[in-house]
């Protein structure tokens, strides 16, 4: 068997306790959820992210067949490791251009205060991933066939990004590719690793009012590039 394959029974094992019917109701009402909290005001928006967490975590124990199904695993890390350095490459390069056309944005304070701004973000890409791959696609796995299945993850994942004009390409293309990438390798953490150094490139190389701190929905829309000029840049590790 191939290192980066995955057996039949561990796919089975996660399929057996889901119906393509619930998973479809459950990617249904998860994405609702979602939505809910990209399009809310404040502080409604704050009691909705409350409600769409708990009740996305309720569908993931009630359908939980291992860590390994999801993701969490060694298995393949190290085949899959280059995927982080081809971000790394790629971020690299995107801060070498931004330097030179003077757009770079880098947080005052040296490594301290880098680590400071965009730890909580770090783990907010990390949360989306999840829910891209462990929740979404596998989900969607029962519904359709695999590439379909990528590309319509891909699709959600693009949407709830909408209306930021750089954030919802840019994810169209990271989630087509991350989908296909783990349904090769079955490893979450270097498609973390590597969602967070994509992240974190764009919010230091493209300029906030650009990318309005890199704010989706509602936060989009009612951006004030006047109200935010201490943080231009910088992404904002909380938003949805």
């Amino acid at each position: 068997m191939e290192p980066d394959a995955v057996t039949q029974p561990t796919q089975d094992a996660s399929a057996s306790k889901l119906s393509a019917r619930r998973a479809a109701i459950e990617v249904a009402i998860a994405y609702f959820l979602i939505l809910s909290v990209v399009w809310a005001p404040r502080p409604l928006q704050r009691w909705l992210w409350i409600v769409a967490a708990a009740g996305i975590a309720v569908m993931v124990w009630r359908s939980f067949a291992g860590w390994k199904v999801l993701g969490f695993t060694t298995a393949n890390l190290g085949r899959a490791l280059w995927i982080v350095g081809a971000a790394l490459a790629a971020a690299a390069t995107a801060v070498l251009t931004a330097d030179r056309l003077h757009t770079l944005r880098m947080p005052p304070g040296g490594v301290a205060a880098f680590v400071a701004t965009y730890i909580a973000y770090a783990i907010w890409t990390g949360v989306q991933q999840f829910l891209l791959q462990s929740f979404f696609l596998l989900r969607l796995l029962r519904l359709m066939p695999k590439t379909a299945a990528a590309l319509a993850a891909a699709a959600l994942f693009a949407t709830a990004h909408l209306p930021n004009p750089i954030l919802a390409p840019v994810t169209l293309v990271w989630g087509i590719a991350s989908c296909l990438l783990f349904l090769r390798y079955r490893n979450l953490y270097p498609l973390m690793m590597a969602h967070a150094i994509l992240g974190i490139t764009i919010g230091v190389t493209v300029p906030g009012p650009v990318v309005h701190n890199m704010r989706v929905g509602l936060g989009y829309l009612t951006y004030r590039p006047h109200e935010h000029r201490h943080a231009q840049g910088f992404p904002r590790s909380a938003q949805p």
